[in-house]
């Protein structure tokens, strides 16, 4: 039985991919992190805690939300380490955009 090149050389080729999948998917997250800070659980989390402090606070400026937010008690830090000011900001345009909060605070 003789195999040509073109045969020798699909045969490579296809098995050369298949390890190159592997390895690619050894990289891809198979599990959610303990601190992911983007599921909808803690995104709502964070609505809630920044409803609260607008509510407290009636007049009060972006970088006063902020600071008031994660000094807030129910404010987990650990979990939340990513929370920076333009995270405050772009949570405080989607509580405008569901209407939660008016544009005037």
């Amino acid at each position: 039985m003789t195999f040509d090149t073109q045969t020798i050389m699909m045969v490579f080729f296809i098995f050369l991919v298949a390890i190159s999948f592997y390895k690619i998917r050894q990289f891809l997250p198979q599990k959610q992190l303990h601190d992911d800070d983007t599921t909808e659980q803690a995104q709502k989390k964070l609505q809630i805690i920044a409803i609260k402090v607008i509510q407290e606070n009636e007049n009060i400026t972006q970088v006063e939300l902020y600071e008031a937010i994660i000094n807030h008690d129910e404010f987990d830090k650990e979990h939340f380490w990513r929370f920076n000011q333009n995270k405050s900001n772009q949570l405080l345009k989607s509580l405008h955009i569901k209407g939660l909060v008016s544009h005037s605070q």
